[in-house]
């Protein structure tokens, strides 16, 4: 139920979206007018579309990477990953000036799955009966990683390029420029796919390889699928904040930690809430925009702190 409601709602910011942007679209000229079909063809499509699958795949990949750490207050932008992909992309550009969105992608990729394998290294020496440390680490982590990006933006002149791939926004999404996330698409059904050992990891090395899992190898499909989705998003849209944190989070405390059942919904609810996001972004200093990731930065640190200081339910 909850979830076909959820659908409902999704669909209805999804039309709200499609008629919000500086230029007025009429449902009838939706439908009649050439100049309005070609300004949803080119534009407010694409534009929904890429906030949709940002916002469900970015959760997808923050519900995996709680499972993996066994910590409920981690995602890929607060450890490393996305400031991983981000240093990435500066490289490629750079290195190899004019590259393609694959090739960037590529190095994104390569940088993202260093950066959280080495985060996963340095939290292993942590006492687990001190879980805060873990977000902790990895908020002192990914700040390393964009003060070195920002260093070597600095030496090449490139500081008002880097804020591209820093401040999550979807002003720049139209027909042709946002495909590449459509990858994300697969490799989130891929980790539904897996859901079963993505949770046998979540009990710990020990059991898992008691039970007879491959456990090198469940965790690095996951570890590469979650590098993949996060490279995709900050090359197309930049780094939003907080999804990955946030969503899992809500489903958790409401449905429980069976992966396998709650991904779907932890999917739906990331690109619900972003997708929300993104047209407030658009309406709350019309007919400027500010960036969603300004947006959900601000209610998920919010949200953040409330985890902190309030005791989870019991799931029904």
């Amino acid at each position: 139920m909850a979830f076909r409601i959820g659908l409902v709602l999704v669909a209805a910011l999804s039309v709200w979206s499609i008629f919000t942007g500086v230029i007025d679209l009429t449902p009838a000229q939706a439908v009649t007018d050439p100049g309005g079909i070609a300004l949803i063809g080119i534009s407010r499509a694409p534009r929904t579309l890429a906030v949709l699958i940002t916002g469900a795949m970015l959760a997808v990949a923050g519900a995996v990477m709680q499972v993996i750490l066994r910590n409920r207050f981690v995602e890929p932008m607060t450890i490393g990953t996305g400031q991983g992909a981000a240093l990435g992309i500066l490289f490629a550009s750079f290195l190899i000036p004019g590259a393609p969105l694959v090739v960037r992608m590529v190095f994104a990729t390569v940088t993202a799955l260093a950066a959280t394998f080495l985060f996963l290294l340095i939290v292993r020496r942590l006492p687990p009966t001190q879980p805060l440390l873990v977000p902790l680490i990895g908020l002192v982590y990914g700040g390393l990683l964009e003060a070195g990006m920002t260093f070597i933006a600095y030496q090449y002149d490139m500081l008002q390029y880097i804020y591209t791939w820093t401040s999550g926004e979807f002003s720049g999404v139209l027909l042709g420029r946002y495909e590449l996330l459509w990858i994300a698409v697969p490799v989130g059904a891929a980790l539904y796919l897996i859901a079963d050992q993505l949770a046998i990891i979540g009990l710990g090395r020990s059991m898992a390889v008691s039970l007879g899992l491959n456990y090198g190898q469940v965790m690095a499909l996951a570890l590469l699928a979650v590098a993949v989705v996060v490279s995709l998003t900050v090359v197309t849209v930049g780094m939003i904040p907080f999804v990955g944190l946030l969503v899992p989070n809500i489903v958790s405390r409401r449905y429980g930690d069976n992966l396998r059942q709650t991904l779907p919904l932890v999917a739906l609810t990331g690109a619900g809430l972003v997708l929300a996001s993104d047209i407030f972004a658009r309406l709350v200093r019309y007919p400027f925009e500010v960036p969603v990731g300004t947006i959900f930065g601000v209610m998920g640190a919010v949200v953040f702190l409330f985890l902190l200081y309030s005791r989870p339910r019991h799931a029904r």
